[in-house]
């Protein structure tokens, strides 16, 4: 009996009516990167795995998806004992790893081609990558990021400028966000405000799950973590303050704004936000301080964006880190980016329904086929539309009406242009427009005209 065919779970097949959205999504944020003047790269799907390791932090490497070396893998382990470690055995046997996101590979591709850049360097990527997660809604092993990031520039107006491009992208796409925005350094001035200034990672990884886990939860791992309960009770109220961006930044400064590094936070948010009253943005956008994303290269400016009319996860991300390539032997680049998830925008946009009903790459017109004479006389109409932009394409086969019909309805053709004997008698088309049924009788001559007045005005 044969296999039947499968998949990974968490990875999906695209067929082409999905693959023409995706694309209008890729098509319109790729249109707002080059607008700002992000130029494209593309990396490796695999990396090394000393330029993955380490970058994510504990959670995040036990995520990554690791290649076994080719060839006899076990060549490379000298001898097995009751008392070798996973990691000991994985380095031993694997070398490389899928990608884990677009930006450790582009601080990888910034220090080894450094001489060959400009500085501030703008790039865009997009590109698939594979993380070893449990599958569920919103959440795929193999996912594509829609990455912009600039680097070797210290200014506030880059995160400005990323919240703008969000608010475009959204507007093009024609959903409606909020960004939350939070920075780093405030939280590193309320670990020290609540007497654990070693334990930032793990206050950051366990409030990056407030959403998911709740309140207790969190305070939970926090207690794990070793942080005692009075630590934990001084947290709170930091964690649910309330008022607006300066009601908040005020209350912030009688607490950490005694700190240095509490007192930067402050200063940065005050003019990052002082930058977006002057966009005229579309978008909302607020200060969260139980905004903490949990990856650990941050260090500035965080920021993530959900979708108001859908029960989703964050579908875009991002934040400022300062010394990314510097564990790639380049020390003192600062960059800061943002991540939109291409699937996770795609699965709001299906929800919601707010794909336009046509697209560029679907064929516009079908010229039906009753034989090599209707042949002969089609294709140099054929020719003169696709010349002129228009997607078009003729029946291979000759065959039954019916037929030929079906694969346009099948298709979502919205014009089928016919030529029987009647039509090639008279030097004629007969065009039927799908979506009514009408159909109405040209001269040959006038076809490219009527068919370019209705697909391309």
């Amino acid at each position: 009996m044969a296999q039947k065919p499968s998949i990974p779970k968490g990875t999906r097949d695209f067929g082409p009516a999905v693959m023409v959205q995706r694309n209008f999504i890729f098509d319109s944020i790729k249109a707002v990167f080059r607008r700002y003047g992000y130029q494209p790269i593309e990396t490796p799907a695999m990396e090394n795995l000393t330029t993955l390791l380490g970058k994510y932090g504990e959670e995040g490497d036990k995520l990554l998806f690791r290649i076994l070396n080719s060839g006899d893998f076990l060549s490379g382990v000298s001898s097995l004992s009751d008392n070798t470690s996973f990691d000991q055995l994985a380095g031993s046997i694997s070398e490389k790893g899928l990608r884990y996101d677009l930006t450790v590979p582009f601080a990888r591709f910034v220090v080894q081609y450094r001489n060959d850049i400009a500085f501030p360097f703008k790039r865009y990527q997009i590109q698939p990558v594979w993380r070893a997660d449990r599958p569920q809604k919103g959440r795929y092993r193999e996912f594509y990021q829609c990455d912009a990031d600039v680097v070797g520039s210290d200014s506030l107006l880059n995160e400005a400028e990323l919240v703008q491009m969000v608010d475009d992208v959204f507007n093009a796409l024609n959903i409606r966000t909020i960004i939350k925005i939070n920075n780093r350094k405030l939280l590193a001035g309320i670990a020290d405000y609540i007497g654990n200034p070693d334990a930032l990672v793990d206050i950051t990884v366990a409030i990056d799950k407030l959403d998911k886990i709740g309140i207790e939860a969190v305070n939970k791992e926090l207690s794990e973590k070793g942080l005692d309960a009075g630590a934990i009770s001084k947290l709170q109220p930091v964690l649910f303050m309330e008022g607006n961006t300066s009601q908040k930044l005020d209350q912030l400064s009688q607490l950490i704004g005694q700190t240095e590094i509490g007192k930067k936070g402050i200063e940065e948010v005050q003019k990052l936000f002082a930058y977006l009253e002057e966009m005229d943005l579309q978008l909302d956008y607020e200060l969260d301080l139980t905004l903490a994303r949990g990856l650990n290269y941050y260090t500035g400016a965080i920021f993530e964006v959900k979708a108001k009319d859908a029960a989703m996860g964050s579908i875009c991300g991002g934040g400022r880190y300062d010394d990314l390539t510097g564990i790639f032997g380049m020390p003192g680049v600062s960059g800061v980016g943002i991540s939109f998830g291409a699937d996770r925008i795609y699965d709001v946009m299906t929800e919601l329904k707010l794909f336009p009903p046509s697209s560029n790459e679907s064929t516009s017109v079908l010229f039906t086929n009753f034989g090599e004479t209707e042949e002969k006389y089609c294709l140099p109409y054929l020719r003169q539309l696709r010349m002129k932009g228009i997607n078009a394409e003729i029946f291979p086969d000759a065959g039954k009406l019916k037929k030929q019909m079906k694969y346009a309805d099948q298709k979502n053709i919205p014009i089928v242009v016919l030529s029987g004997e009647e039509e090639l008698k008279n030097n004629q088309f007969t065009v039927k427009w799908m979506h009514d049924g009408q159909q109405q009788t040209v001269a040959a001559s006038q076809l490219l005209e009527l068919l370019s007045q209705k697909l391309l005005s």
